[in-house]
Formats: C-alpha cells, sequence, structure tokens
C-alpha cells in the first residue's frame, strides 16, 4: 500500500486534485480499483496535510433485476471511518432487457455517471474521485485512436461547470499491477455485468499486453506522449 500512497500523493500535488475543504464523494464499485483508492484517501489524509472530508457512494446498476451485495464495502468504511452510502437504481434493467443494447458499456456508463453525480450533489460532495489507474489512462488513449479516430483521453482532472463539481483520478499514475497487489487483503465484489470480459475495453487491454510483449515500455511511451503534448490536461507544466 505504501507505494500506492506514493503514486496517488504525486498524482494529488502533480494535477491538484484535492485541496483545502473539500468534501470528496468516492465512487466504490466494489472492484480492486475503487476500494484501494478509498483506502489510499483515508490513509493519505493523516500525513499529506490538506484537510479534507469523505464520503463513499455505490450506484448499484442492479442487473438482471439483483440488488448487488455490497455488505463488504460496508464493513470496510466502517473500519476506514467513512460514510457509506448505497444507491439502488434500475441501469442494469434498462440497458439489458430494455433497451437491449449491442454495445452496452457506453449508455451504461452514461447512465451511472449521472446517478452519480446527482446523488454527490445531494450529499453536499464538491469533488468525485474515480478509480482510473495508469493502464486505464493507456487504454482510453489507445480506444479513442482506434475506435474514434480523435487524439484525447479522459483528463486527470475535469471540472462540470453545470453542476459545480470537480471529478478527480486519484490513481492515475498508479499501475494496475500496484493496485492489484495493494488489494490482496481487501474483498473485492466481483462484477455481475453481463458484459463484463467481452468488451472493447478487455481487448484493448490484450492488445497492449501483447505491444509491452514485444516492444517493453510500450506503455510508458504512450503515456509520455500524452504528457509532452499535454492532451486533456496530462502535461506537467
Amino acid at each position: 500500500m505504501q507505494k500506492i500512497l506514493g503514486y496517488m500523493r504525486k498524482a494529488i500535488q502533480l494535477y491538484g486534485l484535492i485541496t483545502d475543504g473539500d468534501h470528496i464523494c468516492v465512487g466504490v464499485s466494489g472492484g480492486k480499483d475503487s476500494l484501494v483508492m478509498l483506502k489510499g484517501l483515508v490513509l493519505l489524509k493523516r500525513f499529506i496535510g490538506i484537510d479534507y472530508k469523505i464520503t463513499a457512494l455505490t450506484i448499484d446498476p442492479q442487473f438482471k433485476g439483483i440488488e448487488g451485495n455490497y455488505s463488504d464495502v460496508t464493513e470496510l468504511c466502517k473500519k476506514l471511518g467513512v460514510d457509506y452510502h448505497v444507491v439502488r437504481t434500475q441501469i442494469g434493467e434498462i440497458v439489458f432487457d430494455v433497451r437491449k443494447e449491442e454495445n452496452p458499456c457506453s449508455l451504461c456508463a452514461r447512465m451511472r455517471r449521472g446517478a452519480l453525480y446527482n446523488s454527490a450533489e445531494k450529499l453536499g460532495c464538491n469533488k468525485i474521485a474515480l478509480g482510473h489507474n495508469y493502464d486505464d489512462v493507456v487504454e482510453t488513449f489507445i480506444m479513442n485512436l482506434f475506435t474514434e479516430g480523435r487524439i484525447g483521453c479522459f483528463s486527470p482532472a475535469t471540472y462540470l461547470e453545470d453542476r459545480d463539481i470537480h471529478i478527480i483520478r486519484p490513481l492515475v499514475l498508479a499501475p494496475e499491477r500496484a493496485v492489484k497487489k495493494a488489494s490482496h487483503n481487501l474483498t473485492i465484489v466481483k462484477s455481475q455485468c453481463p458484459a463484463d470480459g467481452h468488451t472493447n475495453r478487455q481487448k484493448t487491454k490484450e492488445f497492449i499486453a501483447e505491444m509491452e510483449r514485444k516492444e517493453h515500455g510500450f506503455k510508458d511511451r504512450i503515456f509520455g506522449a500524452m504528457q509532452r503534448a499535454d492532451i486533456d490536461g496530462w502535461g506537467i507544466t
């Protein structure tokens, strides 16, 4: 976990993700990234020198109409001393049963973001923390380039003017392998999404892994190019 704290502290300082007085809504899916991020933000608060408040929030899509079991997340939040909320939705039913989307990820993500933003506003949060890691950054850039024919990615920090909320990503400098190692003592909530493991992101992940085997440092070169070109706020000033 110590390495993760180092990655997170660097990202927070480099991109100005957190300031005194922030009330951060931590989006918790129950996966390794969101759980490690939650624990990391709690531990960092003890020594980073920034005074902020944390509230954890899970948006439950209720795939196949079944409530997700987040009891282990509830227990973790109790141990960490974090207020935790679960919002039940019909996103799973709408995406897979009503709309029967052939490519469900885009619509599902938009609906989950909308539910997350609305809930964070009701909780009085001014920032929302999402658990994207270093590998997610490179994967998203490659997906946008090959699938949509555009150069771009999500940003380390984004301000939603219409909602007056900042989206921050404290894990973006942490490689997935480091996140996975840090999650070994956390109980992961297995995804119930019917499309899990069969997405465009999974294909992109496999492509990047193959390129990394052939050309070691492939991911780092992609990320370095994004920083040097200051694509979507990734540059270092």
